[in-house]
């Protein structure tokens, strides 16, 4: 398989992001290469594509299928596992922020719920516990916002991502509408 230079820098770029999300170099670049692939590939592919070894071709592959991000075809006649992202980006984005969430952000809401059902023994943990109470006040404004985000349709949040600034220059509108009323 050859890889154009273009496609080249996108896997490589993919690769030293991926340790920045917690992953691994080979974990991204696979992703990378699934991604720009105009077909499913099998692991042997990937492996030959990326000069990587094909045990870790396929503790890679388990990793992405682990967050949902890369799913298995399959070919009349061949008995090997094929492998491709979602065709759809928006698709992409809802899955890698559900896992992030169920991840990371679900298990700090319990934390913080957990530690603020415990009675303070002092001053310096009022003190702390308000803090918590702040922190899980924005978490959970944050999550069901998301929540309620990640229900709208692909071009609805699209034409939302598009307003950028001027959905705030709308609220405030809104705002001086209702001290008049």
């Amino acid at each position: 398989m050859t890889i154009s230079p273009q496609a080249e820098r996108f896997i490589v770029h993919f690769g030293e992001m991926g340790s920045r999300w917690g992953v691994n170099r080979t974990v991204g670049q696979i992703y990378a290469l699934l991604f720009l692939a105009p077909q499913p590939l099998c692991a042997d592919d990937i492996a030959e594509a990326l000069a990587v070894s094909r045990s870790n071709v396929s503790m890679s592959l388990k990793e992405l299928q682990s967050w949902r991000l890369v799913k298995t075809a399959r070919r009349v006649g061949d008995r090997r596992d094929y492998f491709e992202t979602p065709g759809d980006v928006w698709e992409i984005f809802r899955v890698l922020a559900e896992e992030k969430r169920k991840r990371e952000i679900d298990p700090t809401m319990t934390l913080l719920r957990d530690t603020l059902m415990e009675s303070p023994s002092g001053e310096s943990e009022v003190y702390a516990q308000q803090r918590m109470r702040e922190m899980l006040e924005l978490i959970e404004l944050s999550t069901g916002w998301f929540d309620e985000v990640q229900r709208l349709p692909p071009e609805t949040l699209r034409r939302l991502m598009k307003l950028g600034s001027r959905v705030q220059k709308v609220l405030q509108f809104a705002g001086r509408l209702r001290i008049h009323e």
